[in-house]
């Protein structure tokens, strides 16, 4: 703030301090102090103004809408732009773009965040990183046979037996509210060891990285406070109940709150016969 106060870190480093409290405090009475102290420059250097704006938004040189803000709150406004309007404004070509613009009119300091919502056109969807790195293995439990790969990926299992899962998920730097999401292939059914009637299943260990986990009909889910930057990995046994040729969609890593921060794998193939 004093070297550099246009820099755009800066409101990245206020939203780390922030969501790195527990139950509202920081660790020690040290960091507490320092950290109040380094808010209170940020809003003597920055939110000296009581908010008094309208904000205006466009796509091209099409008006979305506006919205006013009077004195503080913590209230947010949502403006939603349905994607056959985006690409009616910037085209659906790799180059074709058009400017988002918003303008702010009067005192006071303008928070915003973009995102964008949409779904694939095909099912076959590269590996991608970006904040998370995630890949995924299957192994045979009881018979090495039961479970191999082809030369072009695609997974072969055998009909009735169990297999193993393993995901190992890279995080770049410490991350907060992370989920860990594996979606099943129809032929697979995750086994629960926590009830009575599974029997006995391997335990996969690898446990004290995550706060919990679900395992659902359609996905298995890993999910952590936080994270420190690293390796982490998690493990779960299937049974390979439907025979037939499966797509396998990827399995994707985020934070749930920052969802712009995530990593996934790529969409498999398995055959269950």
């Amino acid at each position: 703030m004093d070297h550099r106060p246009e820099s755009d870190l800066i409101q990245k480093l206020v939203r780390g301090l922030q969501e790195n409290r527990t139950r509202g405090r920081w660790a020690n009475t040290q960091e507490n102090v320092f950290v109040l102290r380094a808010l209170r420059k940020y809003f003597e250097t920055y939110e000296s103004k009581t908010p008094d704006f309208v904000a205006r938004t466009w796509l091209g040189d099409g008006y979305l809408g506006k919205r006013s803000f009077r004195g503080r709150t913590t209230g947010r406004h949502r403006m939603e732009v349905p994607m056959a309007s985006v690409i009616e404004k910037t085209g659906s070509g790799p180059k074709q773009r058009a400017p988002l613009t918003i303008k702010k009119q009067g005192p006071g300091r303008l928070y915003y965040r973009i995102g964008l919502d949409y779904a694939p056109q095909s099912h076959d969807l590269d590996p991608k990183s970006a904040g998370f790195t995630v890949n995924r293995v299957y192994e045979s439990v009881d018979d090495p046979d039961d479970v191999s790969q082809r030369d072009d990926g695609t997974w072969v299992v055998e009909a009735g037996s169990r297999v193993r899962v393993t995901l190992e998920m890279v995080a770049r730097a410490r991350r907060n509210h992370v989920a860990l999401v594996d979606p099943l292939p129809a032929g697979l059914e995750a086994i629960n060891p926590a009830l009575a009637t599974t029997g006995d299943v391997p335990d996969g260990g690898r446990r004290w990285w995550y706060g919990h986990d679900n395992l659902r009909t359609e996905r298995v889910e890993a999910f952590a406070t936080r994270l420190s930057g690293g390796v982490y990995t998690y493990e779960y046994v299937a049974r390979a109940t439907t025979p037939g040729e499966f797509v396998v969609p990827p399995a994707k890593a985020e934070e749930m709150y920052h969802p712009e921060t995530f990593g996934r794998t790529g969409t498999a193939r398995m055959v269950v016969k």
